[in-house]
């Protein structure tokens, strides 16, 4: 696990369901090389309330869980504004009026991606905080990726290879 290091990537994980989207965000965070996943909300956590390793997180992450710095904050807003004091730009990947591609995306670190709630998405009180909207273009008929899928697409174009 990183330690020591400041923070320049994070992830903010929204209310996201699935342990199993989780479990492949940790994955793929540790191909990003990102720092710190924030947990926020109903998002379930490598370990359960008592502090024993989900094996069906494990499963997917395959050890990444172990490998990646993680924190459980209840309110989503309350970590977009404590980073924001620490000036990190924040992104959100998601569906919006606002939303930009992408691919257009100019990042400036230190940077955090906020991933949504698979039905829902992200909450708008939440979207108002960020700096950014992201939005991967749908080109078929469904109207949006699994949040996994979406947060590897998003990450590697955005956080790239810095």
């Amino acid at each position: 696990m990183k330690k020591a290091e400041k923070l320049k990537k994070v992830v903010i994980l929204d209310n996201i369901r699935s342990v199993y989207n989780v479990g492949s965000i940790f994955r793929t965070s540790d191909a990003l090389g990102i720092d710190k996943i924030y947990l926020c909300g109903c998002t379930p956590t490598p370990t359960d309330r008592f502090g024993r390793a989900r094996k069906d997180l494990a499963k997917v992450a395959l050890g990444a869980e172990k490998d990646i710095a993680w924190e459980y904050v209840k309110e989503t807003k309350e970590i977009i504004k404590k980073l924001k004091k620490e000036k990190f730009q924040i992104i959100a990947v998601e569906q919006d009026k606002k939303s930009i591609n992408f691919k257009k995306i100019k990042p400036k670190y230190p940077l955090a991606i906020v991933m949504g709630n698979e039905v829902g998405g992200i909450d708008k009180k939440t979207l108002n905080l960020c700096d950014l909207i992201a939005e991967i273009p749908m080109m078929g008929n469904k109207e949006s990726l699994n949040v996994s899928v979406s947060f590897g697409i998003a990450g590697y174009q955005i956080f790239g290879d810095k």
